[in-house]
């Protein structure tokens, strides 16, 4: 098929814009490839250290260049369901790469935590900051020069964009990407949902809420709900950095046990010892990303990506901008309801034909670039196929459906849930956010209120608990909640208490600088907007009573009067001090010093610093400027 020309457009200035960047990322890598192991390149006593541990049969083998040596970097722990089950990974991808002719070492392990876990604690501050941990960590596992490609094991919100930001660090080694799958259906989640809001109201009780929650995050694997953790399976299948249809496989299943040995196999392979030699620098590049963007937006996936794929695509030297995805946002159709988009799970959607359909439908409407380099070793057209246990416990792709399984769920491109993508960018004299508009009835993407200004989340659920918020139109203005702030925590506690608003009549939005969950929805939500409170954004001045105007359909975040609101000095002001201290927010005094904004990733990395955020940096620094 014919690309679509917005797609086209948006490719083309994309490779354009980035050009420079681009090129000096791919100059870097190739030169880090160098001209085999860079184990070979090591004094003994640096390789004696690097194998010290290993059987006789790998010290041999890890002395020469015939067999690569797979790093592999591990997000296990067994507090969190969806990591849980990379406890047993490690020895089986060990022997599924020896198998294959390779080699397997564990390099590191990188944190993990838990936004569920965290919703309106302290510790959800460190929370975004994780992601860039994570990418450091990474990079310090792959610093060692023992190895030829690399295995990335790991699901959620902040983990993979981590891992996959080290990874690309080190694009010279072929790598692939390992999910451990979704946990079978629980409590359905509109049930769960619906005791969240009652329990808001004081209508379910603490030990209700509390089984509702335990039915519905229940065991090993990923949580159901299309968040970011699922977004981020989907996100990694149609970049080419799983194998085909391994996003949604259940753990503990005979398909998963195949799916990870064949993702070792592939990894072998795709060394240059392997014979097709496939660096994920070299995957990850212009097109790829695209086509990331487009999958993100047809499938009504999380808002966080508008910050991750950002900082993803500048990690592989590629400037994407919001202004991007709201241009693929106008021309890309949504065909996934998905929950908080709708009341099916991903096991749902999985079994109405999953990505495997979704690709099919999207590369037949012109929507993706089928010609891009993934892990399989074959072109996109390849991720519309669909595993299958062969006899001797092996797998097989064959051709996946053509048709959806379950229209409420997921449909083709020629008959979508809505013609445009599930996400919004919103300007405006306030700044520039972002709303999730697939999860958000038609009826409630406009309102147009009075402002109600809270400088913590905290101030707005004590007055929704005192009645004040009650039996009145508002935008609720959460501010001082951005990155550098203190460190953009999602604000999902919010979402039951202003459900119950909004259910009984009442016109309600919210207006941030903080982020709402992937699984946020229902309430209209205009949110990472940058530039924040904290760099003196104008969300800083604004007061109660302002009429502010959120219209998710004309793209617009305006306010009555701007003049005034031009004129007047900033109040309130983020966090000081020991108002950090406790829960490990103290050691991030250098994240919130030197963070870039949310429309370039809210990254600390030297490539996504914010022109706003540097003076200040340097200023906190003793840095004296010049006159």
């Amino acid at each position: 098929m014919t690309l679509h020309p917005v797609v086209a457009a948006v490719t083309d200035r994309l490779v354009e814009r980035s050009s420079a960047s681009r090129a000096a990322y791919l100059r870097r890598i190739r030169a880090q490839a160098g001209g085999g192991p860079a184990r070979t390149d090591l004094g003994c006593a640096n390789l004696a250290h690097g194998f010290a541990a290993e059987s006789a049969t790998a010290k041999s083998a890890l002395r020469g260049r015939v067999k690569p040596n797979l790093a592999i970097v591990t997000s296990y722990n067994d507090m969190l369901s969806a990591h849980q089950p990379f406890a047993d990974y490690p020895p089986q991808l060990k022997r599924a790469a020896a198998r294959a002719g390779g080699l397997a070492q564990v390099a590191g392990g990188v944190p993990a935590m838990c936004d569920g876990i965290t919703q309106g604690r302290a510790g959800m501050q460190l929370s975004l900051y994780s992601r860039d941990v994570i990418a450091m960590s990474t990079a310090i596992a792959l610093s060692h020069d023992m190895f030829d490609g690399a295995l990335m094991l790991g699901v959620c919100d902040k983990i993979v964009p981590g891992l996959l930001i080290g990874a690309l660090s080190f694009g010279h080694l072929p790598t692939v990407l390992v999910p451990a799958g979704p946990m079978t259906s629980g409590l359905p989640n509109a049930e769960k949902a619906a005791v969240r809001q009652a329990h808001a109201e004081g209508k379910a009780t603490r030990d209700e809420l509390l089984a509702a929650e335990s039915a519905s995050y229940h065991s090993a694997g990923t949580c159901t709900f299309y968040g970011t953790a699922n977004s981020n399976q989907l996100l990694m299948e149609v970049l080419g950095l799983h194998l085909p249809g391994s996003s949604f496989v259940n753990p503990g299943t005979p398909m998963r046990r195949a799916l990870t040995d064949a993702a070792a196999a592939r990894a072998v392979a795709i060394t240059r010892q392997g014979g097709e030699p496939t660096p994920i620098g070299e995957i990850v590049d212009e097109k790829a990303i695209v086509n990331a963007c487009v999958a993100l937006l047809a499938s009504g996936g999380s808002t966080n990506h508008t910050l991750h794929l950002v900082a993803i695509a500048r990690a592989a030297g590629i400037e994407l901008t919001w202004d991007d995805l709201s241009d693929l946002s106008g021309a890309v159709p949504l065909l996934a309801r998905v929950y908080p988009n709708g009341s099916a799970d991903v096991n749902h959607f999985h079994a109405a034909g999953g990505i495997a359909f979704l690709v099919h439908t999207l590369l037949r409407a012109g929507m993706l670039h089928e010609d891009v380099r993934t892990v399989a070793g074959h072109g996109l057209r390849h991720y519309t196929t669909e595993p299958r246990l062969a006899g001797d416990g092996g797998l097989t792709w064959e051709e996946g459906p053509k048709t959806s399984g379950d229209l409420d769920v997921l449909r083709p491109a020629d008959a979508p849930f809505s013609p445009d993508g599930g996400l919004k960018v919103l300007t405006g004299p306030l700044g520039t956010g972002v709303i999730k508009t697939s999860a958000v009835a038609p009826e409630h993407r406009r309102v147009s209120a009075p402002a109600i200004v809270f400088d913590d989340q905290s101030e707005l659920l004590a007055a929704f608990e005192a009645g004040e918020l009650a039996d009145r139109d508002f935008v609720a203005v959460v501010r001082y909640q951005g990155p550098a702030a203190n460190g953009m925590p999602e604000l999902h506690k919010l979402t039951p208490a202003l459900g119950v608003l909004q259910d009984r009549g009442q016109r309600v939005a919210v207006v941030t600088d903080g982020r709402m969950s992937g699984a946020s929805g229902k309430v209209p939500a205009a949110i990472h907007l940058t530039p924040e409170a904290a760099l003196g954004g104008p969300l800083s001045r604004i007061a109660d009573g302002d009429l502010v105007t959120l219209d998710a359909e004309r793209g617009v975040l305006e306010v009555a009067d701007v003049a005034g609101l031009q004129r007047r000095e900033p109040t309130g002001g983020a966090p000081e001090g020991e108002e950090f201290a406790g829960t490990g927010r103290e050691l991030f005094a250098a994240f919130r010093a030197t963070v870039g904004p949310a429309d370039r990733g809210a990254s600390v990395f030297p490539g996504a610093l914010a022109e706003t955020a540097l003076p200040r940096a340097r200023r906190e620094a003793g840095v004296v400027e010049p006159a």
